[in-house]
């Protein structure tokens, strides 16, 4: 153009914010104030350029625009000032925002909804909410974006009651049909674990979109109903949907939870094939979905080709480090994550403690506890503290253990004596124990697995009538025990087991598997541990309700199920007892199979009659 005026700069300018190139807007912008349209800016131009600095957080340059708007006037205008304010929030400066937005002499639907948004982004739920509500007793009109912004703000503190009453001011409002609110209001009952809710209003969306199904499925993974979760995401591909990074996170995360390995490797596979392996998230998330199936070699894989690095996939790595008891290896990747300049998290370290504790590195695991307020700045959290807890009780070391919860400068939580609780049950300490429970029982009353831990303690000592009392009061109470079972996935389909199962359609060939096992077993050593019967009764009734605990009649399963070669996953809901463990260990050695066992704390990976724990769990 020969010739330019501020409508042909503006327009530019507008037309690369629309397409995505910020950059190229803001150089277009410096290159303006060099003509003479540079002097004559206009609101339009002012809010683009500020928009631009908002979604790209460029602090700097949002500063010396509107620092441009104080000069020319322009900071005063609705429409500016609203894109000032907007630009604060996203970058984090939310006093600074919420200082113009009190200086604004008019304020409109664009400038409440952009300081709601900010206290969103920011993770302030609370002080949204508040927002919200003011600006609803300012008569303000309510637009879709509001909604979904204070439905946001709910979800995120999980607040169902305020999310119900904006639910009706939805309603009211005659939006409740409207595709952005419905995704909204999905979201947030599903957040708040309301699914029945969820469902009903996911069901009545005319036209749902890939955030609809995103916000239903991760709902049902939240509430661990991921085989819902799964089965929504099949009939999503059906319907002609294409997932986003998102709905694959969710599935993902379904998939680990239920260790279900040939789901997991199906949805990697449309992974690649949609091109989102190259996403940071995703392939974080596909990290910790073969960790948590067992597969530690290719969590590690699929870790080393990722590109780009985020905080979150290293911390996916090490955590799966721990899972599997590889504390070294923990460490070594704790370290390579220092240098390149990934900043730890809380999460970080309560992964890295948690490997020492599962590998018995305890020096290690005292040093990188210290380091934690003194190298990297992270105050440590009851979390911590409860890692801690469990790295000096695994090691046997529980005066250790018992002198940190006494100088804790925070109150111990139910996490930290639960964990003291367990640490005593393995050691036989019953005093300790007592002490932790009367704890663990104080904040959390209606806490069943205190009292079975307790119960199990006495048991363990042969205090029979402390056991009695302890179980009575278990039975009168309302509180449910958990029951132990462990389940194993055969042809995309789940086979659960309990103690004494005679449920299983294949149970005659389950037993007679079990009975010429236990037949090898004795011949090459295996002598049963009737220690591990909290119970007081003959050693042979002991013995045989050890042969029919649920993790022997699901390897079991899996020897007449499962072709030779094949790896044998089991997973558990409670920790594995003592004499499966050893049991295992034998099995392993006469199938010539590895099994590989999930339980509550951690992997167990027996092969050749040893297990990856080397017998420290």
């Amino acid at each position: 153009m020969s010739e330019r005026n501020l409508v042909s700069w503006t327009a530019m300018i507008a037309g690369y914010v629309h397409n995505g190139q910020g950059e190229n807007a803001l150089h277009l912008f410096q290159q303006m104030q060099m003509t003479k349209a540079g002097n004559k800016v206009n609101q339009f131009t002012y809010s683009s350029v500020l928009g631009v600095c908002a979604g790209l957080a460029l602090l700097e340059k949002g500063w010396q625009v509107h620092s441009h708007t104080i000069k020319t006037g322009f900071s005063l205008d609705l429409f500016v000032g609203s894109s000032i304010v907007d630009m604060y929030s996203k970058c984090g400066r939310l006093a600074d925002a919420c200082k113009l937005f009190d200086k604004m002499l008019e304020k409109d639907q664009v400038s409440w909804s952009a300081m709601i948004s900010g206290y969103v982004q920011n993770e302030q739920f609370m002080e949204a909410v508040t927002f919200f509500r003011r600006m609803c007793c300012e008569d303000v009109k309510l637009d879709h974006f509001t909604f979904c912004t204070a439905l946001s703000a709910c979800a995120g503190l999980r607040d169902i009651e305020r999310g119900m009453q904006i639910h009706g001011c939805v309603i009211k409002s005659r939006l409740d049909s409207e595709e952005f609110v419905g995704n909204a209001l999905v979201d947030m009952y599903a957040k708040c674990g309301c699914m029945g809710y969820a469902r009903q209003i996911f069901d009545k969306i005319p036209k749902r979109n890939v955030v609809s199904w995103s916000a239903i499925i991760a709902g049902y993974v939240l509430v661990d109903d991921s085989e819902e979760g799964l089965r929504l995401f099949v009939e999503l591909l059906r319907e002609g949907m294409e997932p986003n990074e998102f709905t694959f996170s969710s599935v993902l995360k379904a998939c680990a939870s239920q260790a279900a390995l040939e789901q997991g490797k199906q949805v990697h596979t449309h992974i690649s094939k949609t091109g989102f392996a190259s996403d940071v998230f995703v392939g974080s998330v596909l990290v910790d979905m073969y960790g948590k199936c067992g597969m530690i070699e290719d969590a590690s894989h699929v870790f080393h080709r990722m590109h780009r690095r985020s905080t979150i996939s290293w911390n996916a790595m090490i955590g799966v480090c721990a899972q599997h008891g590889h504390g070294k290896e923990a460490i070594q990747r704790f370290e390579q994550m220092l240098q390149t300049d990934v900043k730890p998290t809380d999460i970080t370290f309560i992964s890295i403690l948690s490997a020492c504790s599962h590998a018995g590195l305890v020096d290690e695991g005292c040093s990188l506890f210290d380091s934690m307020a003194q190298k990297h700045g992270l105050i440590p959290k009851a979390e911590h503290y409860a890692c801690m807890v469990d790295l000096f009780g695994r090691a046997g070391r529980l005066d250790k253990a018992e002198k940190l919860i006494n100088e804790m400068p925070l109150k111990p939580s139910a996490f930290v004596w639960g964990t003291l609780l367990g640490a005593c049950r393995i050691r036989g300490n019953t005093e300790l124990g007592k002490w932790a429970a009367k704890h663990l029982i104080e904040l959390e009353p209606e806490n069943a697995g205190a009292r079975v831990l307790l119960s199990n303690l006495y048991a363990a000592a042969g205090m029979w009538e402390d056991v009695a009392k302890v179980r009575k009061l278990l039975k009168n109470s309302r509180m449910k025990k958990e029951s132990g079972c462990s389940w194993i996935d055969v042809k995309n389909a789940t086979h659960r087991f309990v103690a004494e199962d005679g449920y299983h359609p294949q149970m005659g060939e389950i037993y007679a598997m079990l009975d010429s096992l236990f037949r090898q077993m004795k011949d090459a050593g295996y002598v049963p541990d009737t220690n591990s019967v909290l119970h007081d009764l003959e050693e042979a009734h002991k013995e045989q309700i050890l042969h029919h605990h649920s993790e022997k009649l699901a390897v079991a399963f899996a020897l007449i199920s499962i072709p030779p070669g094949v790896p044998i996953i089991i997973k558990k809901n409670i920790r594995v007892c003592g004499d499966c463990h050893s049991a295992m260990k034998f099995i392993s050695k006469i199938v010539e199979r590895e099994i590989i066992v999930r339980d509550t704390s951690r992997f167990h990976h027996f092969k050749d009659g040893l297990c990856s724990c080397l017998d420290y769990w």
